[in-house]
């Protein structure tokens, strides 16, 4: 065997749970051996995707040997221990730990967006809690909404931390932190300012991380339902890539399954007259982004890299922390935005409909598109909001378990195919990596005349934080580069400021930047208890709705060939560049 295969070769032990013995990798927490000896120990703080904290301190076991109970999160498990992880002495201990924790806590679940999916609840309920044993000590602070993307509600804290840990370590935002000490510590933005004045994004990952209802999307669940009644408006929807393969869960399927069709019949139940896809402005943005590659890298190669513009977390952080690269940022709008004005302006003179009674809304993975759709002037193209509302998969799914409708057994339906049709690259948006490997499928096919050898370019797909690649076009190399989660951005972007600074070389030639880890299959709007696994298996879901597809580049598309035909003439033409693009401007990370 050879040192490096020495190496690599994990080390095990043996540690006994319970009375049974496990073997685990060393350097295994006691919390990881007890879950491979299929024993639950409780935990409120603790969550995969966060370095461990060890706040809460359900999680306590006793070992043989040891004076102190220790907190199985954090303890690494060693050769030879014995570890006791529940009996009568820790289930009272625990129950103490909880009620305390519950002293603190509003006693509001019955109106707390977050019933039903709470982590608290679950374990009050495993612990058959049913009064209050401590006098209660709730810190009274006030709301904060000023975001209109996420809620901020300091009263419902727990203190476990996770929500400054993903965004200060994840998204490298540091929009959030714990403020004062004993008692009256409570989670806030620096400076204890309002969250919409802070460096956050929006990006949705405090509210996606927090085990309770102390961060939360931005309900606007009402103003749907408002629209839906009111028979002046003309209602229609449209779904996200990656909201077809994580609404399910809410409804008991499993992650990555993809539900499309479902989605389409429970909208047009819940009222809505027209039902779109949003992967067809997928396809348009890679149009429109893939024929701006290729203008760059033969007319102007010296604006390279070119990178895309589809998240608005990242842009939202691009124009705070990046202003400086302005210029290399694509023009094109999000694909939801995409759909948004064409709704209003062909969809309208297709359909003889008034322009000012279509009211849109987006069912999207985010919590940062309820900012982005009103971020410049260019998102009011079509004359009027070209998006009304921006709803989050979890919203969408509180509206379908209200209005009755079983969702599982829905008889699939089609969209409405003005703008519903869509290819395989359109729908790979939703992961990490998708929407550089949909522009390059294009943008190769257009510049040599054929498609890709390898239509499906594995290189930037995954969970790595930093991935890159090298595709060959018209004898170029073109150096492509895919981040996600925004701590990894410093990675692609500092070289090339420095480069610019310099004026040398550029690193890259395009470059794609997802907020999210994951990218939107984790987004900060998706169901609750995102890891590793739940993002593999959601991207799945869309490569597998990928290579079912009978058209895989977004250019091959009929309706947007249609489109561009009858309505909008050439990508990057005039009216194209009116309805289809944006500018962006430096914001100040600290707004006074």
């Amino acid at each position: 065997m050879s040192t490096e295969a020495a190496v690599k070769k994990p080390m095990l032990i043996d540690v006994s749970i319970n009375g049974r013995v496990v073997t685990v990798e060393k350097g295994a927490t006691i919390l990881e051996a007890a879950k491979k000896a299929q024993i639950k120990i409780p935990t409120l703080c603790k969550h995969e995707d966060l370095v461990t904290t060890a706040s809460c301190g359900m999680c306590i076991v006793k070992v043989k040997g040891m004076r102190k109970m220790v907190r199985a999160c954090a303890a690494p498990a060693e050769g030879g221990m014995e570890v006791v992880t529940h009996d009568a002495e820790l289930y009272e201990i625990r129950k103490n730990v909880l009620e305390l924790i519950l002293s603190r806590h509003p006693n509001d679940c019955l109106t707390c967006l977050r019933s039903g999916t709470c982590e608290l609840q679950a374990l009050s309920q495993e612990f058959g809690i049913r009064t209050r044993n401590f006098e209660a000590m709730v810190l009274e602070q006030p709301i904060d909404v000023s975001t209109k993307a996420v809620v901020l509600d300091p009263t419902k804290c727990v203190g476990c931390g996770r929500c400054a840990e993903v965004c200060q370590n994840i998204q490298n935002v540091w929009a959030l932190e714990f403020l004062d000490r004993g008692f009256e510590m409570r989670i806030a933005p620096a400076g204890d300012i309002l969250l919409a004045d802070s460096p956050c994004v929006k990006c949705g990952q405090c509210a996606a991380h927090c085990p309770v209802g102390a961060i939360t999307d931005f309900d606007e669940t009402n103003k749907v339902w408002d629209a839906l009644r009111n028979p002046e408006l003309f209602a229609v929807a449209q779904i996200a890539p990656a909201v077809r393969v994580a609404f399910g869960e809410g409804f008991g399927l499993s992650p990555g399954e993809v539900t499309t069709k479902k989605i389409y019949a429970l909208l047009r139940r819940l009222g809505f007259k027209a039902v779109f896809d949003t992967n067809f402005g997928a396809d348009l943005t890679i149009v429109e982004e893939g024929t701006e590659l290729l203008e760059t890298l033969v007319k102007h190669p010296g604006k390279l890299p070119l990178v895309t513009s589809c998240c608005p977390a990242w842009i939202d952080y691009l124009e705070k922390y990046y202003p400086d690269l302005i210029e290399h940022f694509s023009t094109a709008k999000s694909p939801h935005q995409m759909v948004g004005v064409l709704a209003k302006t062909y969809y309208a003179e297709k359909s003889g409909i008034d322009p000012a009674k279509i009211f849109m809304a987006s069912i999207m993975p985010c919590t940062a598109k309820k900012w982005e759709i009103s971020r410049t002037d260019e998102m009011f193209s079509s004359g009027y909001q070209d998006i009304d509302v921006s709803l989050t998969t979890r919203e969408l799914v509180r509206m379908a378990l209200s209005s009755g409708i079983q969702f599982a057994d829905l008889t699939d339906e089609e969209p409405d195919m003005i703008m519903g049709e869509y290819t395989g690259a359109g729908t790979i948006f939703g992961a990490t990596g998708g929407v550089m490997e949909a522009a390059v499928r294009t943008a190769y096919c257009l510049a040599e005349g054929k498609p890709l050898e390898n239509i499906e370019l594995n290189e930037v797909r995954g969970l790595k934080g930093v991935k890159t690649a090298v595709v060959n076009i018209k004898g170029k190399d073109v150096r492509i580069a895919v981040a996600h989660g925004l701590a990894n951005v410093k990675a692609l972007l500092d070289p090339i400021r420095e480069a610019k600074k310099k004026e040398t070389d550029m690193p890259y030639d395009f470059i794609e930047v997802m907020a999210c880890e994951g990218g939107c299959v984790a987004g900060g709007g998706q169901p609750y208890m995102v890891s590793d696994e739940m993002r593999r298996r959601r991207a799945e879901g869309l490569y597998k709705d990928d290579r079912a597809s009978a058209k895989r580049m977004s250019h091959e598309n009929p309706m947007v060939q249609a489109l561009y035909k009858d309505f909008l003439g050439r990508p990057l033409g005039e009216k194209a560049h009116k309805l289809l693009h944006t500018k962006y401007k430096a914001r100040p990370i600290y707004y006074k």
